[in-house]
């Protein structure tokens, strides 16, 4: 098929190498425009371009796709095909008509549960057991289009956004190569999405991270996971903004008759361990404020931490 891959994150990359790989004429990638990034502000392309410039295919970076000359551009293609994967800006009306058959985009949930900008780390932080990928075609209401095909996976207790994330990125490529066949031989439906039963993943705001240690052990750990690569759980320790970048969970019995959330119960090479509204965390990799990455051993040698401080507190 001739198609139009619209793409920017490492999400979507291994779409683009199966789509490619696979024989599909791909007319032209379409992804941001390169951004400065790090603290040296290098002008950085996007993880598609990147693969693109590999597959020596065409590339267009407009900072608005919808103006008059990128729409022209994309109609001169004449794609059977729009693909669109973690592109990173709302397509119009007008560029949606572009294609001969329609426009697909994957989304990493079973729609209509977690539309939005951040389903996979909403579906972790709310304790979800199964994901997947959605393969729709595009209408103007985000993520709302009629689901074509759909995939389940579950989410391991040691799944993380990122590990996950991962897993959801080779899936899309399998659905997206899927659709293509069912499209191209008109041996598919357009399944509507009940809007009765939408759940919303917006994306996640700094505020999102912060640890309620009210909260049980199982909600702190799945916000610890969800929130791995941004913001961040993050709690407060003598002042100071603490991220826990890696936990588990523990029932261990208290050793005091009077607990509160957040208080550290116990200091080992194990790790910290802090009451919650319910069992304890156990912190094993933490980062304090203006400080690297530790894990709890390294952590507790250099800094004076005492059974009974509190976290969460911030002075």
């Amino acid at each position: 098929m001739n198609i139009v891959f619209f793409g920017s994150s490492e999400f979507a990359v291994s779409s683009l190498k199966a789509l490619a790989i696979a024989g599909h004429n791909i007319l032209a990638v379409v992804t941001q425009p390169d951004r400065k990034m790090g603290r040296h502000l290098r002008l950085e392309a996007t993880a598609v371009k990147k693969n693109a410039l590999g597959l020596n295919l065409k590339i267009l970076q407009p900072e608005n796709t919808n103006l008059p000359e990128t729409l022209n551009f994309l109609k001169e293609l004449n794609a059977d095909l729009f693909i669109v994967v973690s592109y990173g800006q709302i397509l119009s009306k007008e560029l949606l008509a572009l294609p001969k058959i329609f426009a697909i985009n994957a989304h990493a949930s079973i729609l209509p549960k977690y539309r939005g900008a951040a389903p996979i780390n909403w579906a972790i932080i709310r304790g979800e057991k199964v994901t997947g990928v959605s393969i729709i075609k595009i209408t103007e209401k985000i993520d709302a289009g009629p689901v074509i095909l759909e995939r389940e996976i579950g989410i391991c207790n040691e799944d993380t956004s990122i590990t996950l994330r991962e897993k959801l990125s080779r899936l899309a490529a399998d659905l997206f190569l899927e659709a293509a066949r069912v499209i191209e031989k008109d041996d598919y439906k357009l399944i509507l999405q009940n809007e009765q039963d939408v759940i919303f993943a917006p994306k996640l705001k700094k505020e999102d991270g912060l640890i309620d240690w009210k909260s049980s052990s199982a909600d702190i750990y799945n916000l610890i996971r969800g929130s791995l690569a941004w913001p961040g759980a993050f709690t407060y320790y003598k002042g100071k903004m603490l991220k826990i970048h890696k936990a588990k969970v523990s029932s261990r019995v208290c050793k005091f008759a009077s607990s509160n959330p957040g208080e550290i119960m116990e200091v080992s090479k194990e790790g910290i361990v802090v009451f919650t509204g319910k069992d304890n965390i156990i912190i094993e990799e933490l980062q304090i404020e203006g400080k690297r990455k530790m894990n709890a051993e390294e952590f507790v040698a250099g800094h004076k931490i005492s059974i009974g401080e509190m976290l969460g507190v911030k002075k």
